[in-house]
């Protein structure tokens, strides 16, 4: 049985967990979701998978930061230490990934700018295409970031921009596959965290 590690520092945990929960019984891979909110829990499931849910990264930064947590670091060098664990980070998770802040090299190669799609109301839902899955995807973007340079493996595209990006096994999107109904990218994380087991 695959365990899933979901960081609970914010987001949208619950809509992760029906895509999770979604993606294991389309593919007849059995899981164990753990809620990851301090390092003691990272270290006690140690999960064969890692999703870096969106939120608000400075809020993220600062509640996973926290002496009582001290989840950030140690996840950030728990993901360099096992890199044939797959990482999906989505939005918020995409800027940590990207821009991690603890002293060591990013989890991403690519920069990012927070909220660069604007405020709320600037929020879009539209089709992407990603490579990765070979196939059309629903982009819900939310107080998106983007990439502002890129040196990874594309892993979505709208239009022409870059909206996701791979480094090894570690994805970021910077839009929402949990609230899109379709759980490709989830997929993608199952088999690749079972593959890795093999």
């Amino acid at each position: 049985m695959l365990r899933i590690g979901l960081v609970m520092l914010q987001g949208a945990r619950h809509a992760h967990i029906a895509s999770i929960e979604a993606a294991s019984s389309n593919s007849n891979i059995p899981v164990e979701v753990h809620e990851i909110r301090k390092l003691s829990d990272l270290h006690s499931s140690d999960p064969h998978a890692i999703i870096l849910p969106g939120g608000e990264s400075t809020t993220m930064r600062l509640t996973g930061l926290d002496k009582s947590s001290n989840l950030l670091p140690g996840l950030f060098q728990w993901i360099r230490d096992k890199p044939d664990r797959p990482v999906l980070g989505t939005c918020a998770g995409a800027i940590l990934l990207s821009d991690p802040r603890d002293g060591g090299t990013p989890l991403v190669d690519a920069c990012i700018d927070r909220n660069a799609y604007g405020r709320q109301y600037d929020s879009f839902q539209d089709t992407l295409y990603s490579p990765l899955l070979g196939r059309d995807f629903p982009g819900v973007f939310i107080r998106a970031p983007r990439f502002t340079s890129n040196d990874a493996e594309i892993s979505a595209m709208h239009g022409d921009e870059v909206v996701g990006v791979r480094s090894g096994n570690v994805i970021a999107l910077t839009f929402h596959p949990e609230l899109s109904g379709d759980h490709g990218f989830h997929d993608w994380l199952l088999g690749s965290a079972k593959e890795a087991m093999e």
